[in-house]
């Protein structure tokens, strides 16, 4: 399928608006990044606790914020999921004997400003076992006839309801439990009189050392290191070491102005930030080695022309193929940025920056280098010309003179 046809477009000619923006846009990196003191690292590169807590109404992210901060030492961030009335909690911790201690601290304080009945037991919050202990002997007392395995079976029973969406850890009165198997009137009243259903709920809870963070960026700094070097021999083997070079280079402006955008726009990156980096490599890589693969094609049919000439119709070539693969992943990424929610946040944000970036890297800056260096070479070459192999005398011819 064919957007374009026999497009003529000069892209070369149009090339320095866009290296000039290149340019902007790295030096606004890096003095983005000279003045925060580097990238944002997630909890993944940094190490802390992460927390994601759902509320039974719009939960009150400052208080929320303003209570952890004075009681866990370091940076608080307390983030809004979009449509569900859910927060991420996340703090960073040098120590690694603190992260077991803070993330005590953060469900304790949560319980304590959000809605705690002493003497009782937060039954959102609770496991199985901690439940089945809990009503054992109130419901002795109530004289309900459970054994130990029947009661264990109710509980389950429960706290599977508890779980399971729509309420997804959350409920919000214990008679709305009177519709399960064996939770009679006896048992809601027990649990009444025992626990009480807490405004929120803790879904999970992610801890990382600040000792495997180090590694875990160590390791994705030369994972994407690793990459670049294995495409720049394999480019340089399938074509010549300049293309190779060209490429490489290409994907090192798409990765350093991505990074550069995290910074400004103060977006973490984590681990799925990294698996976008390495989804831009490669989609930059290919789509610069389609152009090149052209490129080489058309050298040999057009022998006589400029490369200027030559690069340009490869470009224009391709050009229905860049719009369809690089239009479409590009919607699929805005998507996962506009509903994907503040997981995907990073991911998607990566992608969007990193097509953008990629596609234009590879016209207006793999492509240029070829002729940059084409120009170079010709001109190193008229300053130092190669000395033609001297070339013999030929005999000379006995002069013939006259007879008279």
């Amino acid at each position: 399928m064919e957007i374009f046809k026999n497009t003529k477009y000069d892209f070369l000619g149009t090339k320095w608006p866009f290296i000039i923006a290149s340019v902007l846009l790295l030096i606004a990196g890096f003095i983005s990044l000279a003045l925060k003191g580097g990238p944002r690292y997630g909890i993944d590169f940094k190490g802390g606790a992460l927390m994601y807590v759902r509320f039974t109404t719009e939960p009150p992210a400052d208080k929320i914020r303003s209570v952890l901060s004075a009681k866990i030492p370091g940076e608080i961030t307390v983030q809004q999921t979009s449509g569900q009335p859910e927060v991420i909690i996340s703090t960073e911790l040098k120590d690694e004997k603190q992260l077991d201690q803070a993330r005590r601290q953060m469900a304790e304080t949560l319980a304590d400003n959000f809605g705690k009945v002493e003497g009782k037991l937060d039954f959102n919050n609770s496991g199985k076992q901690a439940v089945v202990d809990r009503l054992r002997d109130p419901l002795q007392k109530a004289g309900v006839p459970l054994s130990e395995q029947q009661l264990q079976d109710l509980v389950g029973r429960v706290i599977q309801y508890r779980d399971t969406p729509p309420r997804s850890g959350l409920v919000k009165s214990f008679d709305e439990l009177s519709g399960i198997q064996g939770v009679t009137p006896q048992v809601v009243a027990a649990m009444k009189s025992e626990m009480y259903p807490s405004q929120f709920a803790i879904r999970s809870v992610e801890v990382v050392g600040p000792k495997v963070g180090r590694e875990l960026r160590k390791q994705a700094v030369l994972a994407t290191l690793y990459a670049l070097a294995g495409m720049l021999v394999y480019i340089a083997f399938r074509f010549e070491w300049i293309y190779g070079v060209a490429a490489v280079i290409a994907v090192f402006h798409d990765t350093l102005i991505t990074v550069g955008l995290f910074s400004i726009f103060n977006e973490e990156i984590s681990l799925t930030v990294i698996a976008a980096l390495l989804t831009l490599v490669g989609y930059s890589m290919n789509d610069t080695i389609v152009i090149f693969d052209r490129i080489r094609e058309n050298l040999k049919v057009h022998r006589r022309e400029d490369l200027t000439t030559v690069i340009n119709g490869a470009i224009n070539q391709t050009l229905s193929r860049t719009i369809m693969t690089s239009g479409l992943t590009f919607l699929t990424a805005v998507s996962l940025f506009l509903f994907g929610g503040p997981v995907l946040r990073g991911f998607s944000f990566g992608l969007v920056v990193g097509i953008l970036v990629g596609t234009y890297s590879s016209i207006f800056v793999a492509s240029p280098i070829l002729v940059f260096w084409q120009d170079y070479s010709d001109k190193r070459r008229r300053r130092n010309p190669v000395p033609a192999a001297p070339v013999k005398d030929a005999p000379r011819r006995p002069s013939v003179k006259a007879v008279k």
